[in-house]
């Protein structure tokens, strides 16, 4: 029961468009299939050592996080727009993935920014804090080792299924789309993030 319900949590959580979505969306059209679930493969481990930790008792450190979090938004939201910059700089040149080309330096760099983009997310920090709050009140699940990371693990495991499938839906297509609409969906996915890094920033000054 508790897998299963780590699984669904996971698989839910990851669903939402978000920043991580949307750059795993990019780099699957521009690039290929393994690019954009490098992206997702990064936040689903993520997900596991946060929820991990959030479970054992890392909920102590709330209050630190909290004083942190107007900053975590500016850097969050400074980080978008330039992400948001780059892939409306590349979006003119339609190039697919190499078979030739080096994987290790061609995926590092998106795991790095999907690294940035997770770390900077202030919301990330207190979901997890919810979900183990609300697994350990009525699953029983206790703080030792064993139970909370088998349910971290089954939540990790639930996120990439989802990136799986997307990153596998939006590559599938990708041969299908001139370079003309490639740029106008790659635009519109960075407006999108734009859009996400204004919404943080009136956060500041209106939350």
């Amino acid at each position: 029961m508790v897998i299963f319900l780590g699984f669904l949590i996971g698989f839910l959580a990851a669903i939402p468009l978000g920043p991580l979505n949307i750059f795993a969306i990019s780099q699957s059209i521009k690039h290929s299939f393994s690019r954009g679930f490098s992206v997702g493969l990064t936040a689903s481990f993520l997900d596991i050592v946060y929820c991990f930790f959030a479970i054992i008792g890392i909920s102590y450190a709330t209050q630190p996080i909290d004083e942190l979090i107007p900053l975590m938004k500016f850097i969050g939201a400074v980080l978008l727009i330039v992400i948001s910059v780059q892939l409306i700089k590349q979006s003119k040149n339609f190039e697919r993935e190499s078979p030739r080309k080096n994987h290790y330096k061609a995926h590092s760099g998106p795991v790095m920014i999907a690294l940035l983009l997770y770390v900077s997310n202030p919301t990330i920090y207190t979901f997890w804090l919810a979900v183990a709050g609300i697994v350990t009140a009525h699953q029983g699940l206790t703080h030792a080792v064993r139970q909370p990371a088998l349910f971290a693990l089954a939540c990790g495991c639930g996120s990439a299924v989802w990136y799986f499938i997307l990153a596998k839906y939006t590559s599938k297509y990708q041969r299908m789309f001139k370079p003309k609409a490639f740029r106008m969906i790659v635009v519109g996915l960075s407006t999108l993030l734009i859009g996400l890094a204004i919404y943080n920033l009136g956060t500041l000054f209106i939350g």
